[in-house]
């Protein structure tokens, strides 16, 4: 049996993941159990349940622009703690397997393979990319760029002229753990297609607006991932 450590068991994904049955043993710390900013209380749990697997799910993400108001937590959460959590795995050989975003591509071109240029385009991105670096160096790693969010789509509005590769919560939470034998960087997400067509077979309220003038004309249109690779994998 699989012996998983899983961060961020309480957040939006992690609720989710937590409804599923796994033949796997999986362990969802609270985080006074395991404070992803303290190196020591992170070895502490890995040694105390004896885990080949950390599933790192845990950080800053929501609201958006507390990546610029409060630079100082998103550096905290998301590159100090996910530095750390590298580093104890590095030290026990735990596999590592960590959460990241498709927005850390630029966004001009779209359908981005795993393996082109990175610009991130806000300064979430910027802390996610912040933790994959780190992630990087450690070999024994999985870096998944994942596009999701929550089941029914929550916004309002929905735009019309951005394409990315969204997909729901529950999706990625039934095929998690068929990738936590991969190694390197995996883009995840759903069929490439307008966030107000995604939007809409869900929520028939949703009403279409458009990113250009919203957000400004240099806000980027075209966010879709590559997901063959993922897409293959499930499918095995």
């Amino acid at each position: 049996m699989k012996k998983i450590i899983f961060t961020g068991g309480n957040g939006r994904f992690g609720k989710i993941f937590r409804t599923i049955k796994h033949k796997e043993k999986i362990f969802f710390p609270t985080k006074k159990e395991l404070n992803i900013k303290n190196i020591k209380s992170i070895e502490k749990y890995i040694k105390k349940n004896k885990t080949k697997y950390f599933i790192h799910c845990a950080g800053l993400s929501r609201p958006m622009d507390t990546h610029t108001k409060d630079i100082n937590k998103s550096i905290d959460l998301n590159i100090i703690a996910t530095s750390n959590i590298v580093k104890a795995c590095n030290n026990f050989n735990i596999k590592l397997i960590y959460f990241s975003t498709n927005y850390v591509y630029p966004g001009v071109k779209g359908q981005y393979l795993e393996n082109n240029p990175l610009l991130p385009i806000n300064n979430y991105a910027l802390s996610k990319l912040g933790g994959e670096c780190a992630v990087q160096m450690y070999k024994n790693s999985l870096i998944l760029r994942i596009c999701m969010t929550e089941k029914p789509f929550i916004h309002k509005k929905a735009f019309s002229d951005v394409d990315m590769n969204f997909m729901f919560h529950e999706d990625l939470a039934k095929n998690l753990l068929k990738l936590i034998d991969c190694k390197g960087i995996l883009n995840v997400g759903g069929k490439t297609q307008s966030v107000y067509n995604f939007a809409k077979k869900n929520n028939k309220n949703v009403i279409k607006t458009l990113a250009k003038k919203t957000m400004g004309s240099h806000y980027p249109l075209k966010q879709s991932m590559n997901v063959n690779k993922y897409l293959k994998i499930i499918k095995n």
